[in-house]
């Protein structure tokens, strides 16, 4: 028995060594095979060779980050004969936009639709009131989608609300992230239960074979009421977002959310419906959830979505058009600010034209790292004329691009690669020239309390600071 001990400890030697190589090889092969981003590239293949097993099972949880989705093998489309795939005319308010107006549709091959109403809701302390109002209102269908949906006294007015409108014969789903409805114990998915709301856990990722999606997050935010009244934007269902209860610089959240009537809600529910198909397997469709809808205002809008599926990169493109199409001025106000280097250099490019170019972000954001790594390269932005404002606490989380006087982008998504690689994300890019100037003038609001940061701020930072934050910056591709 003793004399077979070496053998054994040899083979099990042989093995272990030979796993430390392919396993890395292989991993390697389909980084160079998937990864289109190439600092991500390097990043995982140094991570997989340099720490062969723990690399490997980091990869498996959080860099694996595409999917086949089979929301759209589950239904017709489009999903309603009256949805237009592409806008015959363009609509009047897109006035000297129009060739970001073309471009946009040209990388989306979605339709541009005119005769909106769109209306800013700020904080929860507009949006929640203006929502659950939906739901109480609702006749035929609710569906509402959301990444955080705490159990908490704002949480349980929804399920509430929900409940009512179940009760009385409304057809009701609910859509929340797997890992968003985990931010409070007990989690929400019980009470919605209870109340026999339809509900659906998107991506749940604690069970080996879905491990893979650990990383990727469904960070819309959508309701829609009869398929007539739509809200999107960034406001999460929890209580810190009611700024009349939680002032503090400790504990509220700011936010931005959108009340959305016109033809364009039914980008809204279409995304929802993908989405619940994805989730559940069951296909939304007729006249409750997709009524005919008629003009509602003047804005022309259009729904993009944004994911690590066959939406792959689209909100970054978008954002990209934008920039190229800027004349006069850029306000870009994000709770966090990590683009690559193509869109710093496409911000920084413009600036240098003269175009003015201002990002507002909070002083003091709510994760460290993300924070961290933002600080080191902000001087390559100030250093080439954009101007970098920071807020004062309560924290920010508002979601906001303008460009020009007439282009806004609104929704879920943030300016990192979390949002515009990982999560699925929806947007709507929006033409009309009072929305515009409404939103210039909150945007205005925020950076008339804010600081302007300079070079001189950033050298003034001690040495430990600076290598701490360089450091993190190494890992924006992952954060």
């Amino acid at each position: 028995m003793f004399d077979q001990l070496p053998t054994e400890m040899y083979g099990l030697k042989v093995i272990a060594t030979a796993l430390a190589i392919t396993l890395p090889l292989v991993a390697t092969v389909h980084i160079v095979l998937t990864k289109r981003n190439l600092r991500a590239a390097i990043g995982w293949i140094g991570v997989v060779w340099l720490a062969p097993y723990l690399g490997i099972i980091l990869y498996f949880i959080l860099g694996v980050n595409r999917i086949r989705r089979r929301a759209s093998r589950l239904r017709p489309e489009p999903i309603h004969p009256r949805a237009p795939r592409r806008q015959p005319r363009m609509p009047r308010a897109v006035g000297e936009a129009a060739g970001l107006a073309e471009l946009v549709g040209n990388m989306t091959d979605l339709p541009l639709l005119g005769g909106n109403r769109i209306v800013p809701l700020i904080n929860g302390d507009d949006a929640y009131p203006a929502m659950l109002a939906a739901i109480d209102g609702a006749k035929r269908s609710l569906a509402l989608s959301t990444y955080i949906f705490d159990n908490d006294a704002v949480g349980r007015r929804f399920v509430d609300a929900l409940s009512a409108a179940v009760k009385r014969g409304v057809e009701v789903r609910v859509l929340v992230d797997s890992v968003g409805g985990r931010y409070t114990f007990p989690r929400i998915f019980s009470a919605l239960d209870r109340a026999d709301i339809p509900m659906g856990e998107f991506l749940h990722s604690f069970i080996p074979w879905r491990m893979s999606y650990l990383n990727l997050r469904n960070h819309r935010k959508i309701l829609v009421a009869d398929g007539e009244l739509g809200f999107t934007g960034g406001i999460n269902i929890r209580r810190w977002h009611i700024l009349r209860d939680n002032a503090t610089a400790a504990s509220g959240i700011q936010d931005l959310h959108f009340k959305i009537e016109g033809p364009v809600v039914e980008h809204l529910m279409n995304v929802f419906a993908d989405d619940w198909a994805f989730t559940t397997g069951e296909v939304l469709s007729g006249d409750i959830w997709f009524p005919a809808l008629k003009r509602e205002g003047e804005v022309a809008a259009r729904g993009i979505t944004g994911g690590p599926d066959e939406d792959y990169e689209r909100l970054r493109l978008v954002m990209m058009a934008a920039i190229s199409e800027a004349k006069r001025s850029i306000v870009i106000v994000t709770p966090y600010f990590l683009p690559d280097d193509v869109l710093m250099s496409a911000l920084n490019l413009k600036a240098m034209s003269g175009v003015e170019v201002d990002i507002i972000i909070p002083r003091r954001g709510n994760l460290r790292l993300v924070q961290w790594a933002a600080m080191a390269q902000l001087d390559q932005l100030i250093s080439r004329g954009c101007r970098v404002w920071q807020t004062p606490p309560p924290f920010d989380h508002s979601k906001l691009m303008l460009v020009d006087d007439t282009w806004t982008f609104i929704g879920s998504a943030n300016w990192d690669q979390r949002s515009l690689f990982l999560n699925f994300e929806f947007n709507l890019e929006c033409y009309g020239a009072a929305l515009a100037a409404d939103l210039a003038t909150i945007a205005e609001k925020k950076r008339a309390a804010a600081h302007l940061l300079t070079l001189q701020d950033l050298e003034a930072r001690a040495l430990p600071i600076k290598l701490r934050d360089g450091i993190a910056r190494l890992f924006a591709p992952y954060l």
